[in-house]
């Protein structure tokens, strides 16, 4: 997993249905979403000018979502960085493993929902970007 590339991770979209009551995404292990849903979190009241992330897991497949309003995200495989905007709620980024992420420019109000492969494992992360870079490079 360590040879992934930032060009792995895509931004995938999620079905919209629409009706004059408003819209509903429907997110889907192994449907819509290319992994079994493990574990499910959600950031928000996040204040201004914060970051989140800092750090790469090993095995761990993400999907982020902006839920509401929007962040950006810092995708770095060591050797290429990209950044992509999440401001629509029924696009979503995949985040494959070997991949350093940080979010941050979230708007007042954004929530961050992300959906998990695995559930937390403290050995699954990689928090010192110099750590990530070995790991990379072994």
């Amino acid at each position: 997993m360590g040879k992934n590339s930032v060009y792995d991770c895509v931004i995938v979209p999620l079905d919209k249905i629409h009706n004059r009551a408003g819209n509903i995404t429907i997110i889907e292990g192994n449907k819509n979403v290319p992994f079994g849903i493990k574990r499910i979190y959600y950031l928000y009241d996040i204040p201004g000018g914060e970051t989140r992330g800092g750090h790469a897991h090993k095995d761990l497949y993400q999907l982020i979502a902006a839920a509401s309003g929007s962040f950006d995200v810092l995708l770095d495989d060591g050797k290429n960085k990209k950044i992509v905007k999440l401001n629509h709620p029924n696009y979503a980024l995949l985040v494959v493993p070997g991949i350093w992420r940080e979010l941050f420019e979230f708007s007042s109000g954004a929530i961050c929902l992300v959906l998990a492969s695995k559930k937390y494992s403290e050995d699954d992360y990689l928090r010192e970007y110099n750590d990530f870079l070995k790991y990379k490079n072994d």
